[in-house]
């Protein structure tokens, strides 16, 4: 056959007859093919080149049009390959002698699939060096003049590249890897595709290889192809045990839910893993189509010998098979007509048979209804669940097995039980007949107008067939059976809701919430209610709380409709599945469900499967909402266990919950769990016995262990544990008193006061709550206070142990914690305040006072006394008048509290005690403004007073208020105060004003105040009484350096400095080298302090200079290590006032940064331990400039 003769495209008619070649082409291989193992399938004429594929889908690109003549020789095609048979290492040396290396790599990949592998291929494309040479022009392209048959045309060139391309394109998998998967196909906006294919493929098949393997011109990823790729990509990791590589990997791509495919966005079953992708990217074949390769000017010799005959002799043997199946399929299709015409018949005259049995009861409906349903046990038997209950309308061409078993089976029965099977299960021969309205809900048939026409079934059949229906897909089957029953409906549900959730956008599929429910309650098959309840806990990704809300609403109505067996089957271990859920909306929907199933699961599973699967995420979750969520379904687990053992394990869990380092979970505890178990131990009648004493051991052994250090965090949880129990202990007081059974609801009873209690802090620690209601509690209150001021407590035990063993125990613990903490005095005060606020005005002044007031025991015959002084030194006395006497606010109240103070500042200063309680008292008192008259009141009581040590006190107790109180106070109340006793006869007292004075200096604006507390600092430094004061002149410069860095600038600038200077010239001159030291260390301390202060280059050069180059020459003498910080501070001053425009940029001077060598910050840092420098005046140091 001539090259001219031979048909381009050789475009297939169909699918079928590609196949039908191609199983023809198998048929016609040698023995001696069979023999050698070799596939014809790489080296046969790729059948499948349709003009239209190679200019729409990039998918398909002309890269298997043709190939090479040795090609063909080698796969031995045509008769004559078996009488000239050549060894396979000869035609590989021919090939690589030819520089025919595409054609010889392809042999030798199909050597290597057969298992033959030659050493001359393998050695030859194993060695890099082959290939340096053939970087630029292809080597057929180089060999066009040498070939014999002359230069190769530029249509085989462009063969030769194609099939390169290809070879290439399925060595990468081809269409089924990632590489060349197009997966915007899928996508909706595809119409833009064929534009770029066509582009695309009029460019030659190797430059467009080139270009798009090239970097710089590399097509950008799509949004879909990176989705599935990083889908396919976190899948390895997980599989293969890079469980931290798939964690980060996750939280880069925290947009992408990696659990779901459906998530990628694509309409396509999820490919196969990328390790199956790996191992059959060398193994897919280019698919078998027939094609010849068409060459203008080529030699003949140049093509294999039976190239002009194998074609046709094939192409024949192809057409005569096509021709057999056709005409066997002919004969099938005859066969199925006469059996469609058969069966459309019987379908007529059956229809015949309907509508006459209709016309006769159409008179009476409801006769009708009961004779359809008195007709369920006809002989037609029950239908399938699936099958028998749905009305179906697909026509009698599209029926399914179901519907033309039930057909044939309806056609035997008698004609009354064909009326009520075929309402069921036959076909209509319109398309929209025969459907059994749910919404006549069975009050008649549906009957419809016959015409009045002779048309033969056939021609009616075949008319209708032109109304287009889809019946042979899923969602066709079941848009074409309506269902006519509950169950049904429950089965059409669970089998279509799987394919709808997926679709639905994520915002809305709560919108489904209702549909899975109610599906999954009703329906029978426990495997598809299983897949409907892991649907409902995996409908949204990361549920917010809303959603979540729903979610657990649906869960809580299927536990009540379904009972605890299908709840602890079925809800539960999906729970249990995503306890360990990566995103922690996920968890936090199991802890919430846990107690919100809670009350309808079995109370063996509630008290221990449950009990421990929220143990374990109270321990192990990472995230504090989750572990909050989890502390609130423990409470709710508390308020309906009932086995007593299990008190143990909820002590533990409290404690656990308590010592969570997160605020949130911790108030949840307080809120929520306390209460709920509180309540229980009331039940056990534990609350007395047990827990409130445990508590009360743990705090006494915390104190015994903090003799070094207190480790006051745990202090605090125990003693807000117990502040948590008072309204649950008051409660039980109530329910066991002796009056308990005489509370009735009857008659007027006074409402309670809005005050009466403490605010709670959730409604479970309202008293009422606990009680039962407000008016119950308000009986009982007044019960409980006539008790108590008239009957007395006997027989009333859980009162008795409250006055007896609980108080007590708090008063001792109480004297044990150290005074300075104020937090600890801050908690144990609230404590004491709730405590009595909680048990009323009667209880705390004749039961808890008097046993702080003996224990204290403030007459004046025991001033003198140690353990008078002893037990006024401790917190006992803040918490006291804190905690106990600031209860009630009345004008007794006030006087009561205002003795105390009075009485105790008199007794400290007249024994010469420490001040450290009275101190806590004024700042613990000061922080509510409330106090502050009150506190004014107290501090005058001293002022006045004829002992000069208690004068001396109130003059430093101003010193604490100061900071707390309004300037208006200030001006009228403490400024007067502090200038009487600036005057007052003692020294000591006009010295004890000084710290006073400077805190206004430090916290008071306005500038009349000021200039009063200058002049009165001023007459200190400047009058001539007090040059040789050195107590004064200490306390000055230690406040100096206290409130100089925070002090009004111009203060700072006017009369701090240049007081200092003064006082550092004047201890040059001091002859008692004590004295010098003292001022000297004191005066290093303010320099300290001032030196990270903005100063201006006037005061830098006139008195800060100045002031610091007279302490050097003191401490060369006295303190060398201080010496050298000094002469670094100085450099540094001079430096700064040399470049003036750099220190103003560098704004404040920093000690640590001012040494300038190594040596010299070595020398600093060893001496920073050494000095005596306070804490406060080296914090000062590193504070803010002002």
């Amino acid at each position: 056959m001539a090259a001219g003769n031979v048909n381009p495209f050789n475009v297939s008619d169909s699918e079928d007859e590609a196949e039908q070649r191609q199983d023809g082409a198998d048929t016609e291989r040698s023995p001696s093919d069979e023999a050698q193992g070799h596939s014809l399938g790489p080296f046969s004429p790729p059948a499948y080149s349709e003009p239209a594929a190679l200019l729409s889908s990039n998918r398909t690109s002309p890269s298997v049009d043709g190939i090479p003549a040795s090609a063909a020789a080698v796969a031995g095609i045509g008769g004559g390959g078996a009488e000239t048979r050549v060894s396979l290492d000869a035609i590989a040396a021919q090939l690589l002698r030819d520089q025919y290396i595409l054609t010889a790599l392809e042999l030798h990949t199909e050597l290597l699939e057969a298992g033959r592998e030659l050493p001359r291929l393998r050695d030859y494309f194993s060695n890099p060096g082959n290939f340096e040479r053939q970087s630029g022009t292809p080597p057929a392209c180089k060999e066009q003049a040498v070939g014999p048959g002359g230069p190769l045309t530029v249509q085989v060139q462009d063969r030769k590249r194609r099939k390169k391309d290809a070879l290439m394109r399925d060595r990468a998998g081809s269409i089924s890897t990632l590489d060349s998967l197009d997966f915007a196909r899928y996508s909706d906006d595809g119409n833009r595709e064929s534009d770029e294919r066509v582009a695309e493929c009029e460019i030659p098949s190797q430059e467009r290889k080139n270009y798009k393997s090239s970097p710089e011109n590399q097509e950008p990823i799509r949004p879909l192809e990176k989705r599935a790729l990083n889908f396919l990509v976190n899948e390895y990791l997980l599989k293969n045990e890079y469980k931290l590589a798939s964690i980060t990997f996750s939280d880069e791509n925290d947009d992408q839910d990696f659990e779901l495919w459906d998530d990628v966005g694509l309409n396509i079953p999820k490919p196969p893993d990328l390790l199956q992708l790996y191992r059959n990217c060398g193994n897919i074949l280019p698919l078998h189509r027939d094609t010849v390769d068409v060459a203008v000017n080529v030699d003949p010799n140049d093509l294999p010998g039976d190239y002009f005959t194998q074609e046709p002799v094939q192409q024949t043997e192809a057409i005569q098979q096509q021709e057999e199946v056709v005409q066997e399929l002919e004969y099938q299709i005859g066969l199925l007509n006469s059996e469609k015409q058969s069966l459309a018949e019987q379908i007529k005259k059956l229809q015949s048979d309907i509508q006459a049995l209709q016309r006769n009861v159409s008179s009476e409906p409801t006769s009708a209804v009961k004779s359809t349903q008195s007709k369920e046990d006809t002989p037609c038997g029950k239908p399938p669940l699936d099958n028998g209950q749905y009305l179906d309308i697909r026509g009698v061409t599209e029926t399914d097995s179901s519907s033309d078993a039930n057909t044939t089976k309806t056609s035997n029965t008698t004609t009354t039980a064909t009326t009520d099977c075929t309402e069921r299960t036959t076909t209509a021969t319109q398309p929209h007949a025969k459907l059994k309205s749910q919404s006549q809900q069975g009050k008649s048939s549906v009957q419809f107008d016959q015409p009045n026409r002779k048309l033969s079934p056939a021609f009616h059949q075949a008319l209708l067939s032109f109304c287009r229906m889809s019946t042979d897909s899923r969602l066709g089957s079941e848009v074409s059976r309506i269902a006519d029953s509950e169950q049904s409906v429950m089965l059409m549900l669970g089998r279509c809701l799987p394919h709808i959730v997926p679709n639905v956008l994520l915002a809305k599929r709560e919108e489904l919430i209702p549909l899975i429910l109610c599906t999954a309650c009703l329906h029978p098959e426990p495997k598809e209610r299983d897949q409907l309840l892991h649907i409902l806990f995996n409908l949204i990704k990361r549920p917010d709380d809303e959603q979540r809300q729903m979610i657990l609403t649906g869960c809580v109505a299927f536990a009540r409709h379904v009972g605890p067996t299908r709840v602890e089957a079925e809800l539960l271990p999906q729970c249990w599945e995503q306890i360990n859920h990566k995103y922690p909306e996920r968890r936090l929907l199991v802890a919430e469900a846990c107690g919100a199933l809670a009350p309808y699961l079995p109370k063996e599973i509630r008290s221990s499967l449950v009990l421990s699967m929220l143990q374990q995420m109270l321990a192990e979750d990472k995230a504090d909402m989750v572990r909050e969520a989890v502390v609130k379904s423990l409470a709710i687990i508390m308020g309906y266990i009932d086995d007593p053992d299990k008190y143990s394990q909820g002590f533990e869990l409290m404690l656990l919950s308590l010592g969570d380092p997160s605020e949130r979970v911790v108030s949840a505890t307080h809120q929520v769990f306390i209460p709920a178990f509180a309540a229980w131990c009331t039940e056990l009648g534990n609350l007395q016995s047990q827990l409130i004493p445990s508590l009360l051991t743990r705090i006494e052994k915390l104190l015994k262990q903090g003799e070094y250090g207190l480790d006051e965090h745990k202090l605090h949880m125990y003693l807000s544990a117990l502040q948590s129990l008072i309204p649950s202990l008051f409660a039980v007081l109530l329910q066991n008193a002796p009056f308990t059974s005489r509370a009735k609801l009857q008659g007027d009873v006074p409402p309670i006061e809005v005050t009466r209690f403490p605010r709670p802090a959730s409604p479970l620690q309202d008293v009422a709550t606990i009680v039962g209601s407000r008016e119950q509690l308000a009986v009982l209150l007044q019960l409980y206070d006539h008790q108590l001021q008239h009957e007395g407590t006997t027989g009333w035990d859980s009162l008795l142990w409250v006055v007896n063993q609980f108080l007590p125990q708090l008063i001792e613990i109480v004297g044990r914690i150290n005074v300075t903490s104020s937090t600890c005095v801050h908690e144990f005060s609230r404590f004491f305040w709730r405590l009595c606020r909680t048990f009323g005005k009667i209880f705390t002044n004749t039961k808890v006072k008097p046993q702080f007031q003996e224990i204290l025991r403030l007459s004046e015959e025991n001033v003198d006394a140690s353990a008078g002084n002893g037990i006024l030194t401790k917190a006992t006395v803040p918490i006291y008048a804190t905690g106990v006497l600031t209860c009630y606010n009345q004008e007794e109240d006030r006087k009561l509290l205002v003795g105390f103070l009075e009485d105790v500042m008199t007794t400290l200063s007249l024994s010469h005690a420490p001040l450290d309680s009275l101190k806590a008292s004024f700042v613990e008192l000061g922080a509510n403004p409330a106090f502050h008259e009150l506190l004014l009141t107290v501090l005058w009581y001293g002022v006045v007073h004829t002992s000069a040590l208690v004068r001396c006190t109130a003059a430093r107790m101003f010193e604490l208020l100061v900071k707390g109180v309004n300037e208006t106070l200030v001006a009228q109340r403490v400024v007067p105060a502090l200038i009487t006793l600036s005057s007052d006869p003692e020294i000591s007292v006009r010295i004890s004003t000084i710290p006073a004075f400077g805190t206004i200096m430090e916290t008071v604006t306005q500038k009349e105040l000021l200039e009063r507390v200058k002049m009165q600092l001023a007459s200190f430094l400047e009058d001539p009484q007090y040059q040789d004061q050195h107590s004064l002149h200490m306390e000055i410069i230690k406040t100096f350096g206290r409130v100089g860095p925070n002090a009004e600038p111009r203060f700072r600038d006017e009369f701090v400095l240049p007081h200092l200077h003064k006082l550092a010239l004047c201890n040059n001159q001091q002859t008692v080298e004590s004295k010098r030291i003292d001022i000297a260390t004191q005066l290093f301390e303010a320099y300290s302090a001032l030196s990270c202060c903005f100063i201006s280059e006037e005061l830098m050069v006139n008195h800060f200079l100045p002031g610091l180059r007279c302490l050097r020459t003191d401490m060369e003498q006295l303190s060398p290590e201080h010496e050298v910080i000094l002469s670094s501070m100085i450099k540094e001053c001079e430096i700064k006032v040399e470049n003036k425009g750099i220190g103003e940029a560098q704004g404040s001077i920093s000690i640590a940064a001012s040494l300038v060598g190594e040596d010299a910050k070595t020398k600093f840092l060893s001496k920073m331990g050494q000095l005596t420098t306070s804490g406060a005046m080296l914090a000062n140091v590193f504070q803010r400039k002002k």
